[in-house]
């Protein structure tokens, strides 16, 4: 008689592999990719061509040396990448650059166990230390005529509203921030591709990009101005959807997207820095497993008898 073989659930076989859901964030990101360089000239390709060649070959050299198995055709490393240059301003020092990969790769992402064990968005989280390292640098924002200027959200918080660049502008990407966040044309499409190719859901984007929307009209603040300047759409569509850290269940993802809505609110309007969608995700990665565990659905029957 032949043994009963059992395994836990899932019990779904899905044609979406890793190394497709990879794939397809890639395709997404390249939209933005293309308007850095039209904004910024060439040396945002350099950026990102050295964020992704070295979150590949650290992930490649640290599974080498651990003796694990190779996991870079997967593509989660060229992501991390791409994530990474897309938070950087133009200007950053290319071995800066090349630090923070390493930390998003190996520190944040395989000491953890690898991809699917992370507790925290890797690139998020190599820039927050980055920010604290090189504060300098990493606050060098320059226009598209390579002048040195204030983001958007700076120049609001210290009350230079003559200077703002107008509300096309901002929409097209034509001013001062990172090289992946300032196209909002460009992150839409590349949102929109993920939402038609369902590599992500409309839950926690809509949450997220929601509450910062009705939270800046209740505090009077130009809601146009506040969901187009800073990262909160490239953080919405691409690092508040990662799978790793962020809530598996639809009621999960909503509270995760009203949770960094609130805190990116909080910290733009009455915190030291202008922008706080980094910091919105990183803490709401923290809070995963317990908005996980409130959200989860219970097995019929669960929860034992009562006497």
């Amino acid at each position: 008689m032949r043994k009963l073989i059992s395994s836990v659930s899932p019990h779904v076989n899905s044609p979406l592999t890793t190394q497709r859901i990879m794939l397809d964030v890639v395709l997404a990101l390249v939209p933005a990719g293309i308007a850095s360089a039209i904004i910024f000239g060439w040396r945002a390709l350099l950026v990102i061509g050295v964020c992704v060649a070295v979150c590949v070959f650290s992930e490649w050299g640290f599974e080498k040396i651990c003796k694990k198995e190779n996991t870079i055709s997967d593509l989660s490393a060229v992501v991390t990448g791409m994530l990474l240059a897309y938070n950087l301003p133009v200007s950053i020092p290319i071995w800066q650059a090349a630090l923070g990969s390493v930390i998003a790769i190996v520190v944040v992402k395989q000491l953890f166990g690898g991809i699917g064990q992370n507790f925290a968005n890797p690139a998020i989280t190599a820039r927050i230390i980055m920010m604290t390292a090189f504060s300098g640098t990493m606050t060098a924002w320059v226009i598209p005529d390579a002048v040195s200027t204030a983001t958007p959200l700076a120049m609001i918080s210290k009350g230079n509203l003559g200077g703002l660049p107008s509300y096309l502008q901002m929409f097209l990407g034509w001013r001062g921030g990172c090289l992946g966040e300032t196209c909002t044309l460009a992150l839409l499409l590349g949102g929109i591709y993920l939402l038609v190719r369902r590599v992500i859901s409309w839950h926690t984007p809509v949450a997220f990009i929601g509450t910062v929307a009705i939270m800046s009209f209740i505090c009077g603040k130009d809601v146009l101005y506040q969901l187009m300047a800073g990262g909160l759409m490239i953080g919405a569509l691409f690092m508040a959807t990662d799978y790793s850290s962020t809530p598996p269940t639809k009621w999960g993802k909503v509270i995760f997207g009203i949770g960094c809505g609130l805190i990116t609110v909080l910290i733009r309007f009455w915190g030291n820095f202008p922008e706080g969608v980094s910091f919105s995700i990183l803490i709401m990665n923290i809070l995963t497993p317990y908005i996980t565990k409130l959200t989860r659905s219970k097995p019929f029957g669960a929860g034992g008898a009562k006497k």
